[in-house]
């Protein structure tokens, strides 16, 4: 009889006695986890087409869920992709001040799951219906000063006050951990991470950010920008939303043109581009009303779904492709640089900007006059081109008590191997000519830069039990992006290796003064370094402690794994 009740019972009945907060609070509201989770737990009871899975764990000491939504009732991810659906992954939360997608992901599945709209058979959803548990338990109605509802929300730090999107590659919190297993779980075709914007203006209630597509680059990179990009541009403007690049500019206001944001693998949909995904970061606009962005995200969650599905047969191939062409590369880029010269031209709703006085200081402020909407044509500087790109070798080798590094390439599901016996293999090895550090921290690191090395081929004996990570794999865009010190989001970047970097061994001057005396009578040509140097340097003449100094560095006394990278590339 229930059965039969809920068949008959007119779908917009339906979906009412399935309320979410956002609808009971006539929009002003946002679940808190404990509703979240509640209300997901009673759709997976009531409806067999979704399954809440409990999966990793998180800082707060929650666990992180995974909702999967399956025509066919089918919930194994392998199993699915032998069925060739698609995959769409969404992530909501990870800054639970902008918590749009939690809400518009409720209402989406309920919608399908009372047939209000159709979910494809070719397509299956799975949501993190929140990432940032901490965040989101941390409530309060003050958090994100200029954003336009709901009445509270969670703030952007997790529980180590961290922010997640920009854990994805150095992994400090349980959340990314746990996501790395998520992620590889499903392999996601797609992958969508809801956020809210900051900054400017403009008459866009949803922007998009789309993972920069020379980044992706190959197939993949043309599919995105060339008929991915625009069929959601399409797909959006029929359902009365016209979409613009997530708005960055170039200059301080709209005239100077918008930039491309740079999604590096720090960041969700960077890391997610590393495995041949394509990636997007929806950002409504914070100063519009929270149930029309919450509306824009169900619509844009909805275009997903709809070019995922009549497009099924081409992502397919081109990750596949993508895949393949990965396998074969000789290198990679790892770092990149904006090409200003290339521009495109995108449609832009904005306000006239201008500067009146201050109310609170009395000098000069920025301000958008609504009063004066317009439609101009802006540039796009959305071009970047690789700024080092490295050869990948046959493979690198990482000694066992890096473990840390080993445990994050493992939690990635790189394909390595032990050395089952000591070994002895001639190898590249760099060692750290140069590099500049942050003075201030940035999420838990002091992030090294501009990295320069230099290459030596020597003979070195690995132990049993270090590892050797082969590189002609599908996954050896982020073996490489990962493992190379000159990479923009290599651990190396995030002090991962940090311990090269100082000098563990010593000497004492007086002591060492003849030892140095014998060794150059024994090295003549080292003698005849130090004399040209004295003669071309008197700064270096009249200082005793460094010309000792020399004589150590150049001395066999000397440590070699000072400034000597410990991952050792394996080339033909």
């Amino acid at each position: 009889m229930r059965i039969l009740l809920l068949i008959l019972l007119p779908v917009s009945l339906f979906s009412q006695s399935i309320p979410t907060k956002f609808e009971q609070t006539q929009a002003k509201e946002t679940p808190t986890y404990s509703e979240i989770i509640s209300w997901w737990k009673m759709m997976d009871a009531r409806f067999p087409t979704i399954k809440m899975q409990t999966m990793g764990p998180t800082d707060a000491g929650f666990p992180l869920h995974l909702v999967v939504v399956s025509n066919d009732g089918d919930f194994d991810m392998a199993s699915l992709r032998r069925k060739n659906k698609r995959i769409i992954l969404i992530n909501n939360g990870i800054h639970p001040g902008e918590p749009d997608g939690i809400d518009a992901s409720m209402l989406l599945v309920r919608d399908i799951a009372v047939h209000k709209i159709t979910l494809p058979d070719n397509v299956v959803l799975a949501i993190i219906p929140v990432y940032n548990i901490g965040g989101c338990l941390n409530r309060s109605p003050w958090y994100r000063a200029d954003q336009n509802g709901p009445d509270s929300f969670g703030s952007r730090g997790n529980s180590q006050n961290l922010d997640l999107n920009r854990d994805f590659i150095k992994c400090d919190s349980r959340e990314a951990r746990s996501f790395a297993a998520i992620f590889h779980l499903c392999d996601p075709d797609v992958f969508v991470d809801n956020h809210v914007s900051n900054g400017a203006d403009y008459q866009h209630v949803m922007t998009l950010l789309t993972s920069e597509y020379n980044k992706l680059g190959g197939v993949m990179g043309e599919y995105l920008h060339n008929t991915f990009e625009p069929g959601l541009y399409r797909l959006m403007k029929d359902k009365g939303y016209d979409l613009v690049p997530y708005v960055d500019f170039a200059g301080n206001t709209p005239d100077a043109g918008l930039t491309a944001y740079f999604d590096g693998p720090r960041y969700s949909s960077g890391y997610a581009s590393l495995w041949h995904t394509f990636a997007f970061v929806p950002e409504t606009h914070m100063l519009k009303p929270y149930e029309q962005r919450v509306k824009a995200t169900y619509a844009l969650m909805r275009s997903f779904i709809e070019f995922t599905s009549t497009n099924s047969a081409a992502i397919s191939q081109l990750r596949s492709n993508a895949r393949i062409n990965d396998l074969k590369a000789s290198g990679f880029p790892v770092s990149w640089k904006l090409d200003t010269t290339r521009q495109e031209q995108v449609q832009f709703k904005g306000y006239e900007a201008g500067y009146k006085n201050s109310d609170v200081s009395g000098l000069p402020r920025l301000y958008y006059d609504r009063n004066k909407p317009y439609v101009k044509q802006l540039p796009y500087y959305n071009f970047y081109t690789p700024k080092t790109t490295i050869q990948k070798p046959m493979a690198y080798i990482i000694p066992q008590g890096w473990y840390k590094v080993i445990e994050l390439l493992k939690l990635n599901q790189v394909g390595m191997m032990a050395f089952r016996q000591d070994t002895s293999i001639e190898v590249e090895v760099y060692h750290i000519e140069d590099y500049k550090t942050l003075p201030r921290p940035y999420e838990m690191h002091h992030l090294n830069t501009e990295v320069k090395v230099s290459t030596t081929k020597q003979v070195v004996k690995f132990r049993k039990g270090d590892y050797y990570i082969p590189t002609f794999r599908t996954d050896a865009r982020f073996i490489v992006t990962v493992l190379e010190p000159q990479s923009d989001d290599s651990y190396f970047a995030w002090n991962y290796f940090d311990g090269i970097l100082g000098r563990k061994e010593g000497y004492s001057a007086y002591a060492f003064e003849d030892i140095a005396a014998t060794y150059l009578n024994e090295h003549p040509e080292l003698k005849k370094q130090l004399e040209a140097r004295k003669a071309s340097d008197s700064t270096f003449a009249n200082s005793a402690s460094a010309q000792l100094d020399f004589i150590y560095k150049n001395s066999p006394y000397f440590e070699p794994e000072y400034l000597r990278y410990p991952v050792y590339r394996e080339v033909l």
